[in-house]
């Protein structure tokens, strides 16, 4: 009997490159949950106990912000992120740009 092991994302996001690059594909999606859950393999990659103190949360809330179906506030978000050492950013899609004539 041939046994697989369960693959988890967060056993590959060892470096800063490597979580930009995870979250910046879930941003892409069209489905917010995809962004949390996103955060979520990220902090589990980084240590939930430690992530929750660098953002200045409680370990309990920063669970429950990055749950499924949750809708966390903004600035938990901010706060998540930046205590992962990314920024997000905009650019231009191209693709039916706004006040385009």
């Amino acid at each position: 009997m041939t046994r697989f092991t369960r693959f988890d994302a967060a056993d590959y996001l060892d470096n800063d490159e490597s979580i930009a690059e995870y979250l910046t594909a879930a941003l892409e999606e069209d489905d917010p949950d995809a962004f949390l859950d996103a955060l979520k393999t990220v902090a589990r990659a980084r240590g939930m106990t430690q992530l929750a103190k660098d953002a200045g949360l409680g370990r309990e809330s920063l669970y429950k912000a990055l749950a499924p179906g949750a809708k966390p506030r903004y600035d938990t978000v901010l706060k998540v992120v930046r205590a992962l050492g990314v920024t997000l950013h905009a650019e231009p899609s191209h693709a039916g740009a706004v006040g385009a004539r």
